[in-house]
């Protein structure tokens, strides 16, 4: 994981962010994302896997308000991450063992349903969150829903194109005459009312 990833995600301090990928791999995280996922983390299986914790772990029947759908969910988006890349070796070795381990798993798996995993709603016993994801690495970042829970939004595209994110090193200083960009907006939006103004009156 590029350390960039994590500043960024460093850097949302009001919510939780997490990142992940076809396989459900709990990849890096923010303070809050970490804290919320704190069971699933104390998995000595790495990278820790949200599939493997829904199935394996029975805090998770606690955790999800809805467990059923939530597993539901997860062995779909696991049917549609096989069907995207057969040759996955390390996805093949997951749904062995948990096709083995898990009678719940195995039935589910067994249905063939498949899930794109675009925005949503997602609830657990702690917070209703909202959640979004881009491209093959998901980035999934999630907060106090203002609505009631909705089904999920399927992305436009089969392949989104990567999601670029930017950001800069913890502790890089200003760099020195450099406007502040909280004022930029206001000032963008001000300038374009008097463009408005001069076209309205010509």
């Amino acid at each position: 994981m590029r350390p960039s990833l994590q500043w960024t995600l460093d850097a949302i301090t009001t919510t939780h962010a997490i990142v992940g990928n076809d396989r459900l791999d709990f990849l890096a995280a923010n303070h809050l994302g970490r804290a919320m996922y704190a069971d699933l983390l104390l998995d000595p299986t790495a990278p820790p896997n949200f599939a493997r914790y829904t199935f394996l772990d029975s805090s998770a029947r606690r955790f999800y308000s809805n467990w059923d759908l939530n597993a539901d969910m997860t062995v779909a988006n696991l049917r549609t991450a096989a069907g995207r890349d057969p040759h996955d070796r390390r996805l093949h070795e997951l749904v062995g063992e948990l096709s083995t381990r898990s009678e719940e798993f195995r039935r589910r798996w067994h249905a063939h349903d498949v899930r794109t995993h675009g925005t949503g709603v997602k609830n657990t016993s702690t917070t209703t969150s909202w959640a979004t994801s881009s491209s093959r690495t998901k980035v999934w970042i999630c907060g106090p829903s203002p609505v009631s829970p909705s089904p999920c939004t399927p992305p436009p595209l089969a392949h989104p194109p990567p999601m670029p994110l930017l950001c800069s090193p913890p502790g890089l200083p200003p760099r020195p005459k450099t406007p502040l960009r909280s004022a930029w907006p206001a000032r963008e939006h001000g300038r374009a009312r008097r463009v408005a103004a001069r076209t309205f009156d010509s």
